[in-house]
């Protein structure tokens, strides 16, 4: 598949997704391009910039009515909302687990009054950025998520995020979301070692980190930096069930995004 293809098969997906979202009578772009090329954004994995070179230079075809950069990244910004509908539906059961997101390197912190991170330990390193806390289903695909600085406890920065899906599926996590005043009833703590599913966490890391170079990204706005949080979440249910879902003998669902990588 060439990636014209690839866009072109991306934005019918997509459009069909948003039957509802309609185009402002001044709008240049319909909000499946926008949807669509947020999420090539969060595909690429690179700075803005470097995206929209690309962009211009090889599919400016594809779009015809791209606007400049900085009214594009706009766009982004404000209709990340629009992610929504990708989300996927809740289970049975699900786990919610926190990612550490390197926005500067930590010799850099303070020097700029543009810093939206926090010094926070990630991986048993220090980063000075943001942190994403998203729930996953069985199949694990992205059901909700929400995000803050690095330096947050996430049994207390994400209490919100649990409480509402907690409602419609057992959840399981690791130590992190333990606190001594706070004990959702289908919240299920696990101890390091004794739980399985662990891996199916690893493997939404791995292929974020690997394909979307997601584990350092450059923003120096927040609302920049959440809406491709969003469009990423977006772009990796669409992905992960692009040829559907594929479950063997033992219950197990095989995945990748490296076909997709950019």
């Amino acid at each position: 598949m060439t990636t014209i293809d690839f866009i072109t098969q991306l934005f019918c997906r997509v459009d069909d997704a948003m039957p509802n979202a309609k185009k402002h009578s001044q709008a240049n772009l319909y909000p499946s391009e926008v949807v669509t090329l947020a999420i090539l954004f969060a595909l690429k994995g690179v700075g803005n910039r470097a995206f929209y070179r690309w962009l211009e230079r090889d599919y400016k075809e594809l779009f015809p009515n791209l606007p400049d950069r900085t009214r594009l990244f706009r766009l982004f910004n404000t209709h990340r909302h629009w992610t929504k509908v990708f989300m996927a539906d809740h289970s049975l059961i699900g786990i919610v687990d926190s990612y550490g997101i390197e926005l500067i390197h930590p010799r850099r912190e303070g020097r700029s009054d543009q810093q939206i991170g926090k010094k926070g330990l990630s991986n048993q390193r220090w980063i000075v950025g943001g942190k994403l806390c998203y729930v996953i289903n069985h199949l694990g695909l992205i059901v909700d998520w929400d995000a803050d600085t690095a330096n947050v406890y996430d049994g207390t920065a994400f209490q919100d995020l649990v409480d509402r899906n907690a409602d419609y599926m057992a959840l399981f996590s690791d130590e992190g979301f333990e606190k001594k005043d706070w004990h959702p009833e289908n919240l299920k703590i696990c101890k390091a070692g004794e739980w399985n599913s662990r891996m199916i966490v690893e493997t939404v890391l791995s292929m974020l980190t690997l394909v979307n170079h997601f584990k350092k990204v450059m923003h120096r706005k927040w609302a920049y930096f959440k809406s491709r949080l969003a469009f990423t979440m977006a772009m990796f249910n669409i992905l992960v069930e692009w040829d559907g879902i594929q479950v063997d003998e033992l219950g197990c669902v095989h995945f990748s995004l490296a076909p997709f990588s950019l």
